[in-house]
């Protein structure tokens, strides 16, 4: 018998060992934008995509590109510089807090381990890309996708871990809860 020759990497290949970093990847919208020009319509595609490592650090990415698949990969590498960290209480969020970007607003609650994520839509697909297991949302205003990731993702922005407001009051933890 002969021995099987090994291939070289395919494209196809090299993609996949490139995607399978460890990161939750969450497409949210992918709308098609139509652009009149003088020789008739321009086509092209934008994509939602939310990034996070599934263990406290979130962004969100746009991309747009006359193909699907390529403005969602532009979406995702934008996402991955984007990535922040989220301050987490165990499997849900420090304190009550509220997400404002434009008309939209995104109120945010902890909640008991087990309860689950409550949340809608694109709020959902933040949560869960952040690593957020056990919380309760409500969305006010736009139900717009893109106002709704971005209000989320500022609110988690602004939660602040024990340590740290007792860090910055200069007490410990201790302190605080008396």
């Amino acid at each position: 018998m002969e021995e099987k020759k090994e291939r070289p990497a395919r494209r196809n290949d090299r993609r996949r060992q490139q995607e399978d970093d460890g990161l939750v990847k969450k497409l949210i919208q992918v709308n098609r934008v139509t652009k009149t020009v003088k020789g008739g319509r321009n086509m092209r595609f934008a994509a939602l995509v939310v990034v996070g490592d599934g263990k406290g650090s979130v962004g969100y990415g746009m991309g747009k590109s006359k193909e699907v698949p390529e403005a969602i990969e532009k979406a995702n590498a934008q996402a991955k510089k984007n990535m922040k960290p989220v301050a987490l209480h165990g499997t849900t969020i420090p304190h009550t807090v509220q997400g404002v970007f434009g008309r939209g607003c995104v109120l945010m609650m902890p909640a008991a381990e087990g309860t689950g994520v409550i949340a809608g839509g694109p709020v959902r697909a933040v949560m869960e890309a952040a690593g957020i297991k056990d919380v309760r949302t409500k969305s006010h205003g736009t139900s717009n996708p893109i106002n709704c990731v971005k209000a989320a993702i500022h609110g988690l922005m602004e939660l602040k871990s024990p340590e740290a407001v007792a860090a910055a009051r200069g007490k410990t933890v201790e302190e605080l809860k008396a």
